[in-house]
């Protein structure tokens, strides 16, 4: 059973300029393979990152330059306009990892999941984390090609060479997700 992860996909993420002008291209992207995968009968969550303003979710780098973002309520953590969010089911997370400190684990368990598809942003950061989270709780990856997004092509290249290599993760295009996601018979 398949599960497609939307991480990220907020109006924080897309202030930097390298995200900005792949903004109508990513979102386009993802809402064709949550379309495909509501099609197939799988599952789709939107994960979101949230702060609170008193510092208590801050992570270390937050705190040491005494800067938060994506506080709850705050433009910055909407979801970017067009991405389809209907009656998704949503996760808040405070870390780079969805895994950490929150409930997915749980959920993809009581779901049935064994494979997650990856999409939104950042590959090097916060894809990479719930990537390598995933391995560690025996959950095969795939990642979205078109569906994901960096401002830090370098680096996302090198994360992703050593996940796809060492972790055994595959970066498959939209159409070969999509042939994937109608091969498994519904539930």
């Amino acid at each position: 059973m398949f599960a497609v992860l939307v991480i990220d996909m907020q109006n924080a993420y897309f202030e930097d300029p390298a995200l900005k002008g792949r903004q109508e291209e990513i979102v386009a992207a993802c809402n064709s393979l949550t379309s495909a995968a509501l099609q197939a009968g799988s599952k789709v969550l939107l994960v979101g990152t949230v702060h609170e303003r008193d510092k208590s979710t801050w992570s270390l780098n937050m705190l040491d330059d005494d800067q938060g973002f994506i506080f709850r309520g705050s433009e910055q953590a909407e979801f970017v306009p067009g991405l389809l969010t209907a009656d998704h089911p949503r996760l808040v997370k405070t870390r780079d990892s969805a895994f950490f400190g929150t409930d997915l684990a749980m959920r993809l368990r009581n779901w049935g999941v064994d494979t997650v598809i990856l999409a939104g942003i950042s590959a090097h950061n916060c894809i990479a984390q719930t990537a390598a989270d995933a391995f560690a709780h025996n959950i095969k990856v795939i990642y979205a090609a078109e569906a994901i997004g960096t401002e830090n092509a370098e680096a996302a290249e090198s994360v992703l060479r050593v996940l796809t290599r060492e972790y055994r993760q595959n970066v498959l295009p939209l159409e070969e997700i999509r042939q994937l996601l109608e091969s498994v018979p519904s539930a």
